[in-house]
């Protein structure tokens, strides 16, 4: 039963750890990168497809990203959801190639994203307390209702409090990773 709730704890906090990881990628650091657009979702014969399912998404060079559909008719509306989305970016067309320049940040801007990084970490180390807490709360029913005894108990929180305390070192790793990323020129 203890295996049980720590392995479901170990799954719960690595979806808040790759949740992070997967909002981090969304940030727009002034770097180019093609997990920029991964989120973005455009119009496929009517179904919603992303962006990276029909055009060759690479990094041109540090400050411009290069989009190249696999069909023509598909440019005008990649260009629509890249000047839809929140990312305020501005595409150009050359034939079939969307050039999507990313402008430079401004140390004040830098330091906005800062803050949200430190911001979304924050959010998601409560987070993984909260999953830590839930699971201390199931191992006492437990030792409430005689299912285990004081030892399993003591064991079960700190092997509990050392999956969460790992969980949190790669949230810092990954917030501190994003911090150095934005901060860079």
């Amino acid at each position: 039963m203890i295996e049980d709730i720590k392995k479901d704890a170990d799954t719960r906090m690595d979806k808040s750890v790759a949740a992070l990881g997967q909002t981090f990628k969304k940030l727009r650091t002034g770097r180019a990168h093609v997990g920029l657009l991964d989120h973005l979702h455009v119009d496929y014969y009517g179904t919603e497809t992303p962006l990276n399912q029909v055009a060759n998404v690479a990094v041109e060079d540090a400050r411009t990203l290069s989009l190249t559909p696999w069909e023509r008719q598909m440019i005008p509306v990649i260009e629509k959801a890249i000047m839809n989305s929140d990312l305020g970016l501005t595409p150009t067309t050359a034939g079939t190639v969307i050039r999507v320049p990313l402008p430079v940040l401004t140390e004040e801007r830098r330091k906005d994203l800062v803050k949200v990084v430190k911001h979304d970490a924050e959010n998601v180390r409560i987070a993984v307390r909260n999953i830590r807490r839930d699971c201390l709360h199931h191992v006492k029913e437990l030792l409430k209702e005689k299912d285990i005894t004081e030892d399993d108990d003591r064991r079960a929180h700190q092997e509990i409090q050392v999956l969460t305390d790992n969980h949190i070192a790669e949230i810092d790793r990954l917030c501190a990773e994003k911090e150095k990323e934005v901060m860079d020129f």
